[in-house]
């Protein structure tokens, strides 16, 4: 551990970076949401260069599946919020970190996008090796994005493990009340959670 201040933090948040849960309130309906991306990129990546500025804005919206083109001086209000979250997203990849913090990520969003969030995570997991603290309640969406669950009860972890193995091998009563609120996992539990018509377009 160490202290947190000055270049100290600043190095601190361009390693970990924060994902909240409710995107319509990371976001100030005064501002444009690209206002928060380039912010991000002069003050953390330490991109003075507009140029350079714009190319790593426009990297990450590609990374999350949005054009500069669909974004750049739009408001929060103009976006689904399925969108505005991977706009969040954008914004934390913007330092390539090598944490990101995903507080409830997608319990704000409509039921029917909120697998496209939940597979972008994977993605940026699977092909660009960010590791992802991936607070939920919900077990089903935490089993598909997570190698390893820990169970927290009480401001406690009181079981910690391999996905498969914790849900397949409750310990604890508290998770098997988690597991009684989702799906029983068998054997299809793969296909439970990819079914292709949980995969919802976001049209502009």
């Amino acid at each position: 551990g160490g202290h947190l201040s000055g270049q100290n933090l600043k190095a601190f948040r361009k390693r970990v970076q924060p994902i909240f849960q409710n995107p319509f309130e990371s976001f100030s309906s005064r501002k444009t949401a690209d206002t928060y991306l380039f912010e991000t990129a002069r003050n953390i990546l330490g991109a003075e260069n507009k140029k350079v500025a714009r190319a790593a804005v426009e990297e990450a919206l590609t990374n999350v599946g949005l054009s500069a083109e669909r974004v750049i001086g739009r408001y929060p209000n103009q976006f689904s919020g399925g969108e505005l979250q991977r706009v969040s997203v954008a914004r934390a990849m913007i330092p390539q970190p090598e944490l990101l913090v995903a507080d409830e990520p997608v319990s704000m969003i409509d039921a029917s996008l909120r697998m496209n969030v939940v597979n972008l995570f994977k993605q940026l997991r699977d092909e660009f090796g960010v590791n992802i603290l991936y607070i939920t309640h919900d077990l089903s969406t935490a089993y598909y994005v997570s190698d390893r669950i820990a169970i927290m009860y009480r401001g406690r972890v009181v079981e910690y493990g391999p996905s498969a193995e914790i849900l397949r091998n409750p310990a604890h009563p508290y998770t098997e009340l988690l597991l009684d609120s989702v799906a029983k996992i068998g054997e299809k539990w793969n296909e439970m959670v990819r079914l292709p018509d949980l995969e919802t377009k976001e049209y502009a």
